[in-house]
């Protein structure tokens, strides 16, 4: 499998289409952006100007999955990502707000990385390809990690990788969100 950092000059577009194809069918994208229009464009505007790191997997012009990361401390460039949320979620863009104020209200006040998003394509689901982005992901987590599925589904996987949940909210008007924890190793 390889993994490699995001090339945003050649790959922007592929990794958008990876992640709306990942989440198709998330409770919170489609309580966000009902449809699916414009999930592509807004996940490259997040991956591009509010993450830090984004690790793709597949070979040169497939991406096959993708992983966004935020080392503790990190502050994101939100005013560099408003063209691009605005255009990408229109009248939308209120319930990302709320999405933002709601998830960051639940996030841990000790230093820890935040795992933002990981997504494989549908085809490729099961076959190790977000395990994958995983191990390369926490092989570089000096402190304890957080993150947020949104599927209930998806919980088993992530306690598969050390993770535990910590609490279950639910978004105001939306969907049930678990949040999870994993020590630093």
């Amino acid at each position: 499998m390889n993994i490699r950092a995001a090339d945003w000059e050649h790959e922007a577009d592929a990794i958008g289409d990876a992640l709306a194809r990942a989440f198709h069918d998330d409770p919170v994208i489609q309580w966000l952006l009902p449809g699916g229009k414009g999930v592509a464009a807004m996940f490259v505007a997040l991956a591009r100007h509010v993450h830090a790191i984004t690790d793709v997997a597949g070979t040169a012009g497939a991406v096959s999955g993708v992983a966004i990361w935020d080392p503790p401390g990190h502050r994101p460039d939100e005013e560099a990502a408003i063209p691009g949320l605005i255009a990408a979620m229109g009248d939308r863009v209120p319930y990302g707000m709320t999405l933002d104020e709601t998830m960051a209200g639940h996030r841990p006040e000790q230093p820890h990385w935040y795992l933002a998003q990981l997504g494989t394509v549908p085809e490729l689901q099961g076959t190790g390809v977000g395990s994958a982005l995983m191990r390369e992901g926490l092989a570089r987590c000096d402190a304890p990690v957080y993150l947020e599925s949104s599927k209930e589904s998806n919980v088993p996987f992530y306690e598969r990788h050390g993770f535990q949940v910590t609490e279950r909210f639910t978004l105001p008007g939306g969907p049930p969100v678990w949040g999870m924890w994993r020590p630093a190793t």
